[in-house]
């Protein structure tokens, strides 16, 4: 099982508590980069940057949570080798990893409820990247964009 860094600011920090303790829960390695204590003046792209840095560098997994899920996702996206999304429900993260190999999924503290963040961690644990040809073309010309920019 791959590693999986997750990081969170003020927003998000509660709901990160809870999600390290499911995922520990079901024996995955989770590393948390941030913050590890409640801080209503910190900023998200320092912990999307940390998480993002280690996946692009180690072929791991991430979870990020802030207000909205999106600040995390923009920033996560400037890493090479990083697809990161926000995650809605369920149903729309497993498409989404099958078809995008999305290696880090972003969520919302402000907008779903725990039970909906746990379902959505469960669905994105449990989908694996169909490595189906058109998904692989797809993703290798994300790859040539990320090379040219």
């Amino acid at each position: 099982m791959p590693k999986i860094y997750i990081g969170a600011d003020h927003r998000g920090f509660k709901l990160k508590e809870k999600i390290k303790a499911y995922i520990n829960a079901r024996g995955y390695e989770i590393i948390d980069i941030g913050n590890v204590k409640y801080d209503e003046d910190d900023d998200y792209p320092d912990y999307a940057k940390k998480v993002a840095e280690k996946v692009s560098q180690e072929n791991a997994r991430g979870i990020l949570l802030c207000g909205s899920g999106q600040g995390v996702c923009i920033t996560a996206n400037k890493y090479d080798g990083v697809r990161a999304a926000v995650g809605i429900n369920k149903d729309q993260i497993r498409s989404s990893t099958a078809d995008e190999d999305v290696n880090i999924l972003c969520l919302s503290a402000d907008y779903i409820t725990e039970k909906q963040t746990i379902e959505i961690v469960e669905s994105w644990l449990n989908s694996k990247f169909s490595g189906k040809e058109r998904h692989v073309r797809r993703e290798n010309k994300i790859k040539e964009i990320e090379r040219n920019n």
